[in-house]
């Protein structure tokens, strides 16, 4: 686990979460960004293991969805780069 992930199982074993659940939540949420998100999430009133499951799946979306429009821009630019090269 890096140190977010570190952090966000320290709070969630504080907050009275099973510490299988805990541990499960944690491997998924294993980058800086998600597990940050997760914090938020987890520092509010305790949530059902549902509904934590469910945030965890909507922050991997959202996670998916920005490092797909990286690659689309990033993409985008070499297409564009190439154009203005051809035209030069």
């Amino acid at each position: 686990m890096n140190e977010k992930s570190r952090e966000l199982y320290d709070l969630m074993l504080r907050k009275g979460y099973p510490e299988e659940f805990t541990r499960l939540i944690c491997i998924e949420m294993n980058t800086d960004f998600t597990a940050e998100k997760m914090m938020h999430y987890i520092s509010g009133e305790k949530h059902r293991l549902e509904d934590v499951a469910d945030e965890m799946v909507a922050i991997k979306d959202l996670r998916d969805r920005l490092i797909n429009k990286h690659i689309s821009e990033h993409a985008q630019g070499s297409i564009n780069k190439l154009y203005r090269e051809i035209n030069e």
